[in-house]
């Protein structure tokens, strides 16, 4: 039986006009700057398909091995650096957190 991982899952959304903006930006900046922090093991983002669910259009998921290293990176000096970039790089808006909850495996299954 495999083990499955601590989840982070993070719902977004953005305004129309910055689509293009958001989403290279968060491939290309933002996620790698989060896999700077060792505990993370894993990123993957998803788009909704049809209609967003409460108001999110986005997902993205942040696996790891632990639960301390899940709680432990809001004080890792890579978060910070990354939430910092965020800031200033979306000071003007464009792009809203929707929702985020933290996530323990109970058990995984595998074909």
């Amino acid at each position: 039986m495999a083990t499955g991982r601590y989840m982070n899952i993070v719902a977004t959304d953005c305004n129309a006009d910055c689509e293009d903006r958001f989403n290279e930006w968060y491939n290309n900046v933002h996620i790698p700057m989060m896999l700077k922090y060792p505990g993370l093991k894993k990123a993957t983002r998803y788009k909704v398909m049809g209609d967003p669910v409460n108001g999110a259009r986005y997902v993205g998921v942040y696996e790891y091995d632990t639960q301390e290293s899940m709680t432990g990176i809001s004080d890792s000096d890579e978060f910070k650096a990354a939430i910092q970039e965020m800031q200033e790089s979306w000071a003007e808006g464009g792009f809203d957190i929707k929702w985020m909850a933290n996530f323990e495996p109970i058990q995984t299954w595998e074909k």
